[in-house]
């Protein structure tokens, strides 16, 4: 096992290793990366056999790695590393095609950590190194940042969380839960693969999603959790209705909101602009489920980047409704529910594997 890869924050740079069999990819995330002191990158490598005789020498903390190469693709490197290699993180290249998301998931199954997306074609030099950085390095770095905690004066407690006032415009839910809102985004679909298929065939209420991901990718996930998981699960569409024992994603580059019409609750989507730079957002589904719902709603925040949830979590608590964070240890990144539970939005912290039973509780209620 490797002892080099960082666990934290430090000051030294994040050492990456680049592999693909394309010289302009290569090329390109090397000067994406370099632009910017905080990522040393240590070596690049035409294929996963290379890669895998480099590592033990250059000792990265990131690896890059596209999916289809010769003489070892992306899959069986990907299995490599985490078996040799389990505290290196490692960040696939996707085309946004359906053969790209398909390879995607397998390798997010096996345990990458993350994944970028890249156009089929290069475009100009100017775009391809923008977009890059724009997405790459964030999606690194997220890895090796936590979310800012309070500090205590030595031998204190920690102060209390800030109390808030329950809205007059929210109906009260007196506990009863009638819709689960989840939010997720990095390490997301092996998380909600362990929560999906131990949650109550029976589970009486519909269950709404907003997984940070781009179009094609939304449904294949609904897809495989459907085959997994006693509820229906279902990328949403507009118009449809929201009922018991579903679950519906929100597709990709779309927010999804719940409106209430007569006898029902139907899902509406739209291209509003992003939000905490993401569309499909969190904090958009929360708003609307509020209104929707007011407190009679179980918001789950797990594993992923940034503060998306955050602001929607907050408006839900102050209409009374509950909220459920994954901890620090089970988390591939403990950045929303982190920062939903440094504020003191969480009625409850769980590992992933007691998230579902979590839910089924406060369901129960």
């Amino acid at each position: 096992m490797a002892d080099w890869a960082q666990s934290s924050t430090t000051d030294k740079p994040i050492r990456v290793l680049v592999v693909d069999d394309s010289v302009v990819i290569r090329r390109l995330v090397t000067l994406a990366l370099r632009e910017d002191p905080t990522f040393e990158v240590v070596g690049i490598a035409a294929n996963g056999k290379i890669a895998l005789h480099k590592i033990p020498q250059i000792q990265p903390d990131v690896v890059t790695l596209d999916i289809e190469m010769p003489e070892m693709d992306g899959l069986e490197t990907l299995k490599r590393i985490k078996k040799d290699y389990p505290r290196i993180r490692v960040v696939m290249f996707s085309t946004l095609t359906q053969r790209g998301a398909h390879y995607t998931f397998e390798a997010l199954t096996l345990g990458a950590d993350e994944y970028v997306t890249k156009a089929a074609n290069v475009g100009p030099l100017d775009t391809s190194l923008a977009s890059l950085r724009a997405e790459l390095g964030p999606k690194i770095r997220q890895f090796f940042q936590r979310p800012p905690r309070t500090e205590a004066r030595p031998g204190t407690a920690p102060p209390p969380p800030r109390p808030v006032t329950p809205s007059p415009t929210f109906r009260q839910a007196a506990g009863r839960i009638d819709i689960v809102a989840i939010a997720v985004s990095t390490g997301g679909p092996n998380a909600l693969a362990e929560v999906f298929p131990v949650l109550p065939a029976g589970l009486r209420c519909p269950v709404v999603i907003t997984q940070h991901m781009p179009p094609m990718f939304t449904r294949l996930l609904a897809e495989r959790l459907d085959a997994k998981s006693p509820l229906r699960v279902f990328e949403a569409a507009d118009g449809m209705e929201i009922e018991p024992a579903s679950a519906y994603f929100a597709p990709g580059d779309h927010h999804l909101t719940v409106r209430r019409v007569p006898g029902k609750v139907v899902a509406k989507l739209n291209q509003d602009p992003p939000e905490n730079s993401c569309r499909p957002a969190a904090d958009v589904m929360f708003r609307s489920v509020a209104e929707t719902y007011g407190g009679a709603c179980l918001a789950v925040v797990l594993t992923g980047m940034g503060r998306d949830g955050l602001a929607g979590a907050r408006i839900l608590k102050q209409a009374g409704a509950r909220v459920l964070a994954q901890d620090e240890a089970s988390s591939v990144v403990w950045g929303m529910p982190g920062h939903v539970v440094q504020a003191g939005l969480a009625d409850e912290i769980a590992p992933i594997g007691k998230i579902a039973g979590s839910i089924a509780r406060f369901v129960g209620r």
